[in-house]
């Protein structure tokens, strides 16, 4: 799914007070500096780091004296603490950018008190409070008035005009106004200390953003005020292109203005060939009139500056889309082939504006525009020969192209050393042709909105497995190497039993083994171990013997290492895949979550969106009317994408439309566990995994059944499993029939599915496939919840992706501190030195310790629980993120192990903390109350498994704490 895994290599975390390298553009000098101080009159003047080592030098000699031995200590101590302030104030403005005086003097006092020149720093204040004084004191001596700033703006064509002070404070205050815990007049304080004379008109804007945005550390409201101040700057930039010259409206004035604004934009939109020309043709009277203009408000800074840089449509650089025009373009291009085109707009519209569901990251770019290429990733299969690698090699730039994300299935490209009958030579492998793969990624970048990506799936047995593990090696013989692309295992049942069973593994080229590529389950077992038979006859040209422990041990290793290859299992999802009597799933996409048939003749499309399922949980539990009736409209819009969608290539085009899959997938779920006050690490959470899963399952498959009673069933619906009434809990059977006593999966549910097998069989579905869990990295930023099925990454850090640096802070963990008078400048110090974890914390009490434990600090086996019970209820996969603060061998062998035995169908990336955080880390195993007692004594068994052929994989669940596998 391009949308996430695009977001999984462009974003990064780190601590609150951390310095990045490139950070550090330190400058002490003039006026080359990128930096320039706004004095106390508003003027603007050249920083001179210079002067803040002689501010500070003479508050050490008004203390120390001017000895020889002293002056010596002086200079040294003054450099060092001088080059500590300059660099902090890079930290905040790593670009450059305007420092007011007063904050510099800050950062002087912070860098004395955190050297412990304790009686300097109080001199530095105190020469600080007695130069406020006489300011005041003139200032009496004036009658009381202040001097005039006398602030000028500069406006686009140069000119110059006053600032116009009433509507910076009146813009502020109706930012603040409803949201608890603000101070309009301090934003308005820290605004103007941050102006100077001569500002840009359009920077005034920016400048009141910025004032709120670095208040959200110690009030996560902030990031509210922060977001509907950077409103106001994009109304003014929109409103001022369709104008034609500067146009402003505040919050209060833009709702009677949305109706006209909307009218205006979508034309103009269209004459400059950004929207498609059919657009205009809608009844925009009506749909102006749906708009809801105070859902602009329910922003996060991080979600609207997200839409700002990436998203809104713009000309020439300059945004012309306000928010709810953005989320009706979408939602009139979905509903472009509608009978009530506008009825459906504005019932789609209304679910994207609310949050309660967000398409995918393409449809948000393209739907309504001329190229409308709205599916999130595509999944192809690479033949054996020149003709089909670079035509698969062309098929990637021009999905690529149109914001698709992409997994290629590489196993049937023969191996280094296999004979080639049109040369007489020998082949190089599949290694280089990866490597055009991975340049051709970085080429193709998507117009600039983001990087290409793609993922390499080869399957274990393939002779180059071993090089191909270290592709992602920033050693070795780099033209050897893909740097830029994502790869993974795509591993059969019968490996995992080898490495249980501690027997040899045999590796082929399969211009040798053609039919291993297409076969799973007991018929791949029969063929594999006849062509070991005929190898150890030698009737095989090129095959290599290696122990399978030794080969796995090397593919843990490379995920430690690397990351890369991501571990992903063939027979789960080709056994449970509804579409197997039409071919065969011969890999993943660029997130792991998608698993569709590819061949020849067609490439595997997915249409993404997610349910925010913190929209539809309270304290009291799970909403499921609420979720049902979202359901029921976002498969519609799913649906509707495959027939609106821009199809580049056909062989996507004709796989789309014969099968139409979607996939439906949940976000939120961190949120929907603190609503629950449920800590991640417990039964309880799990259940709730289990029960949400289900209940989307249950919705989404009968939103298809009702879809195809409407439009009719998908073209391939005869012979499917659901034709026969088997639906993905039911195919659970079929995966144990396969292994043979190597699965244990919960089977536990708790509605009647017995009518909707019924209404399936009856009526058919409209999509092959319904379900799959997308990162929704990006999607789930716009929304302002936790992305995906994620844990807390950190309670307090600084997030960085392609709009920019953010603070970000768990709201909930803040609530619960305030209630309990916990919630102060030192709780925020802390959280900062430990970053954002409150595990070390002495009096944060033990209840909010469980429930704002973070990823680092959950034992990972607590996801493969939780994503066990999903994996069940879904006819697709999901991506799932694997967190570890301290990996070992060991650990890594049993949790992958696990995951296996736990039916997953596949995981995603491999995350561990860096050397100098892992010491600060505690996993947390949380006390077992008398109903999780119960619980575990009446449903959970071993996961320590025998099979027929003998003693199964040992792994060790989190739900038994007596088993010894990895103590």
């Amino acid at each position: 799914m391009q949308t996430e895994a695009q977001n999984q290599t462009t974003q990064e975390t780190r601590p609150v007070g951390a310095v990045a390298a490139s950070d550090k553009t330190a400058t002490t000098t003039d006026a080359a500096s990128p930096y320039r101080v706004i004095r106390r009159n508003g003027k603007l003047t050249h920083f001179d780091a210079s002067k803040i080592t002689v501010a500070m030098t003479k508050a050490f000699l008004a203390v120390e004296g001017g000895n020889a031995a002293a002056s010596r200590r002086i200079h040294e101590t003054v450099a060092h603490l001088t080059e500590q302030v300059v660099d902090s104030l890079c930290r905040r403005l790593p670009d450059g950018g305007t420092i007011h005086i007063e904050d510099i003097q800050d950062q002087v006092e912070l860098a004395l008190m955190r050297a412990g020149e304790h009686k300097v720093a109080r001199d530095y204040v105190l020469y600080r409070e007695r130069q406020a004084a006489k300011r005041e004191a003139e200032t009496a001596r004036k009658g009381g008035k202040k001097a005039e700033s006398a602030l000028n703006v500069t406006l686009a064509d140069g000119t110059r005009r006053p600032l116009d002070e009433a509507r910076l404070h009146k813009v502020i205050a109706e930012a603040c106004e409803g949201i608890d815990n603000v101070d309009a007049e301090r934003v308005v304080q820290d605004t103007l200390r941050n102006l100077f004379d001569g500002i840009p008109e359009k920077d005034v804007g920016q400048a009141m953003a910025m004032s709120a945005r670095v208040l959200i550390e110690r009030e996560p409201n902030y990031t509210f005020v922060a977001a509907r101040l950077l409103l106001d700057t994009l109304r003014s930039e929109a409103l001022g292109f369709l104008a034609g010259h500067f146009d402003s409206a505040t919050q209060e004035q833009m709702a009677a203005r949305y109706a006209e604004y909307f009218h205006a934009y979508i034309h103009r939109a269209a004459e400059l060939e950004l929207l498609d020309e059919e657009l205009t043709r809608y009844d925009l009277a009506r749909l102006g009139a749906a708009l809801r203009p105070e859902r602009d408000r329910q922003f996060t800074y991080l979600g609207l500056q997200t839409l700002y840089d990436r998203y809104f449509i713009h000309s020439d650089g300059q945004r012309i889309e306000l928010p709810q025009a953005f989320f009706m373009r979408v939602a009139m291009g979905l509903a472009i082939n509608e009978v009530d085109r506008e009825g459906r707009a504005i019932e789609f519209y209304d679910l994207l504006s609310s949050f309660d569901f967000m398409s995918s990251t393409p449809t948000l770019f393209n739907s309504g525009t001329l190229r409308p290429q709205l599916s999130s990733c595509y999944l192809t299969t690479v033949p054996d020969d020149l003709d089909g690698i670079y035509g698969a090699i062309r098929d990637n730039a021009l999905l690529s192209k149109f914001a698709g994300g992409l997994g290629n299935d590489w196993t049937r490209v023969r191996g280094l050393g296999a004979h080639i009958k049109g040369t007489n030579g020998t082949s190089q492998g599949v290694v280089p042709f990866l490597k055009v793969a991975n340049d051709t990624a970085v080429a193709v970048n998507q117009g600039g909105k983001r990087k290409g990506a793609v993922c390499a799936y080869l399957e274990t047995w393939h002779v180059d497995i071993e090089e191909f593990l270290e592709l992602r090696k920033n050693t070795g013989d780099d033209r050897r190497r893909t740097h830029d692309m994502n790869t993974a295992n795509w591993i059969p049942d019968l490996f995992m039993k080898r490495v249980a069973q501690e027997a040899e593994w045999t590796l082929f080229s399969p211009n040798e083994t053609p039919d291993l590529h297409d076969l799973v389950g007991q018929e791949f077992e029969a063929r594999y171990t006849a062509y070991e038979a005929k190898a150890a006859r030698g009737e095989m040209k090129v095959f290599r013997t290696i122990k399978a422990v030794d080969l796995w041990r090397k593919m843990l290793g490379m995920v430690f290492e690397t990351g890369h290859p991501w571990m992903t299992f063939k027979d789960p999802c080709n056994l449970r895949s509804p579409q197997q009597h039409v071919g065969v799933v011969h890999s993943s996409n660029l997130c792991t979550e998608i698993t569709l048939n590819t061949s020849n003749d067609e490439i595997a499309v997915c249409n993404l969106g997610s349910i925010n399922l913190a929209r539809h949980v309270s304290a009291a539990g799970l909403d499921t009317a609420k979720l049902e009736r979202t359901i029921t409209t976002a498969m519609r819009m799913l649906d509707n994408v495959i027939d609106y969608n821009y199809y580049s290539v056909p062989q996507a085009r004709r796989a789309n439309l014969r099968h139409r899959p979607v996939g439906l997938g949940i976000m939120g779920f961190q949120d929907a566990l603190y609503k629950q006050r449920l800590p991640y690490a417990s039964l309880e959470a799990v259940e709730f995994a289990d029960r949400s899963m289900e209940a989307v399952s249950y919705y989404a498959i009968q939103a298809s059944s009702r879809l195809a009673e409407e439009r009719g069933r998908y073209p391939s619906f005869d012979g499917s499993l659901w034709s026969q009434g088997i639906l993905p809990i039911d195919s659970i059977d079929r995966l144990a029939e396969g292994r043979r006593g190597y699965l244990e999966v919960d089977r536990s549910q708790s509605l009647d599915w017995t009518d909707l097998r019924e209404r399936v069989k009856t009526h058919g579905l409209r999509n092959s496939n319904t379900m799959a869990i997308a990162p929704t990295a990006t999607i789930s930023n716009i929304c302002g919840v936790s992305q995906s099925i994620e844990p807390t990454y950190q309670n307090l850090f600084v997030k960085s992706n392609l709009s920019g640096e953010f603070t970000v802070i768990n709201p909930y963990l803040v609530a619960d501190l305030k209630q309990r008078d916990l919630w102060d400048d030192v709780m925020v110090n802390d959280l900062k030195y430990y970053d954002g974890s409150v595990q070390p914390i002495d009096r944060v009490p033990a209840d909010l310790k469980a429930l704002y434990a973070t990823a680092f600090e959950l034992d990972s086996r607590w996801l493969i629980e939780a994503a066990s019970r999903r994996q069940k209820w879904l006819d697709q996969a999901q991506s799932l993120n694997l967190y570890m603060a301290q990996p070992s061998g060991r650990a890594l062998d049993n949790l992958y192990k696990l995951a296996w035995v736990r039916g997953l169908k596949t995981t995603y990336y491999l995350r561990s903390m860096g050397a100098t955080h892992a010491g600060k880390s505690t996993v947390v195993e949380p006390t077992q109350s008398s109903h999780t007692r119960q619980y575990s004594a009446d449903t959970v068994k071993s996961a320590t498994l025998v099979a027929e052929q003998g003693e199964g994989p040992k792994v060790c669940s989190i739900l038994e704490p007596d088993c010894e596998a990895c103590q």
